[in-house]
C-alpha cells in the first residue's frame, strides 16, 4: 500500500514567492513615514531647547545692560524698591528684596492652603473612594485648574477680601493684601497637588497594602505608613511643581495683592510680587530703553533662577526618595 506524503505547499498555505508573500524582515525598503515622524519629533525637541536658550540669552543680555548702571550688591541687599522716577534722585531705590519677600509670602500662603487639601483629596481618591466616585470627582477636581486666573483674581478681590475684612476687621485687613491672593492661589494649585499625588499613590503596588493588612494594620495606618512613604517622591514632585506654578502666577497677585513693594510678613498688608512688578512696568509705566525698563529683565532673571533652583531641588529629592518596585 502506498503512503501519502505530506505536501510542502497546498491550498490555504502561503508560498515563499508570489504577490501574497510576506515582506522579509530585512527588507531594504525605505520607510519615509517613520523618517518624517522622527524628523518632526526632533524638531519639536530642538525648538523647545532653542526657545529656552533664547529666553536665557535675552535675560542675560538685557540684564547685563541693567547691571552696568546698578550695583549688584545694592540690587540684592537694598530693602526699598522705587524704580520709577529720576535715577539720579535720592528717592530712586532699586533693591529687589521687597519683591522677593512678597513673592515668597504669597507662595507660602498658597502652599499652606493647597498642600493639606490636595493631599487629603489625593488620599481619599486613591484609598477610600470607589472607582465610580473616583471617575466622577477627579475630572471635576481637574476642571478647577482650567479656570482663568483673571477670574480667580477678581474672586479674591471681590469675595475673599471682603470676607476677611468682615471676620478680622477692616482696620486689620487692607483692601489689597497678600492673604486673599495667597488663599485663592492655593485653591488654584490644589488640582496640581491632588491629581499628581493621587497618581503617585495609585501607582504603589497593591501587594504592599495587602501585606500591611495581613499584619493587622488599619486603613489609616496603611495610608499614612505604607502608601504615603512609598509615593513620597511623586508627592514631593507634585508639591514642588505647584510651588513653581505659584511663584510664576501673575494675574491673581496683580489684581488682589496690590502694587506696593513692602518688606513685611503681615499677610493682611499690601505687597508686590516680582511678576506683578513686571506687569506694572510693561503696561506703560516704564519708557522703553530706560533703566526702569531694563530692570524688568533683571527681575525676570532672578525669577528664572528661583524657579530653576526649585526644579533642581525637586529632581534631587525625587532621586533621593524614589522607590523602585
Amino acid at each position: 500500500m502506498s503512503q501519502v506524503q505530506p505536501q510542502a505547499s497546498g491550498a490555504g498555505v502561503a508560498t515563499d514567492s508570489g504577490p501574497d508573500a510576506p515582506s522579509p524582515l530585512t527588507t531594504s525598503r525605505k520607510r519615509y513615514g517613520e523618517r518624517a515622524i522622527l524628523t518632526v519629533l526632533w524638531l519639536c525637541g530642538a525648538i523647545s531647547i532653542v526657545t529656552t536658550v533664547a529666553i536665557v540669552a535675552v535675560l542675560a543680555v538685557e540684564g547685563s545692560v541693567f547691571f552696568r548702571n546698578i550695583d549688584v550688591v545694592e540690587f540684592f541687599t537694598d530693602t526699598a524698591w522705587r524704580p520709577f522716577g529720576n535715577p539720579e534722585s535720592e528717592a530712586f531705590r532699586i533693591g529687589i528684596l521687597p519683591l522677593v519677600n512678597g513673592t515668597l509670602l504669597v507662595t507660602g500662603i498658597a502652599l499652606v492652603v493647597a498642600v493639606p487639601l490636595g493631599l487629603g483629596a489625593a488620599s481619599y481618591l486613591s484609598e477610600y473612594a470607589s472607582s465610580r466616585v473616583r471617575k466622577t470627582l477627579k475630572p471635576m477636581l481637574e476642571i478647577l485648574a482650567g479656570i482663568p486666573t483673571v477670574v480667580l483674581g477678581y474672586f479674591a478681590l471681590t469675595f475673599v477680601t471682603p470676607l476677611l475684612r468682615d471676620i478680622l476687621g477692616q482696620s486689620t485687613v487692607q483692601i489689597f493684601n497678600a492673604a486673599s491672593a495667597g488663599i485663592v492661589m492655593g485653591i488654584m494649585i490644589i488640582p496640581t497637588v491632588a491629581s499628581l499625588s493621587e497618581d503617585a499613590m495609585t501607582a504603589v503596588p497593591r501587594a504592599l497594602r495587602e501585606a500591611a493588612y495581613g499584619l493587622g494594620a488599619t486603613k489609616r495606618h496603611v495610608v499614612t505608613r505604607v502608601v504615603f512613604p512609598a509615593a513620597l517622591s511623586g508627592i514631593v514632585s507634585a508639591v514642588i511643581l505647584a510651588m513653581g506654578r505659584a511663584i510664576g502666577e501673575t494675574m491673581i497677585v496683580a489684581i488682589a495683592a496690590g502694587n506696593l513693594p513692602n518688606m513685611t510678613v503681615n499677610p493682611f498688608e499690601q505687597i508686590q510680587t516680582m511678576t506683578a512688578y513686571i506687569v506694572q512696568a510693561v503696561t506703560g509705566e516704564a519708557p522703553r530703553g530706560s533703566l526702569t525698563y531694563q530692570s524688568i529683565f533683571a527681575v525676570g532673571g532672578v525669577l528664572f533662577v528661583m524657579t530653576f533652583a526649585i526644579n533642581i531641588v525637586a529632581q534631587r529629592i525625587v532621586a533621593r526618595f524614589r522607590e523602585v518596585y
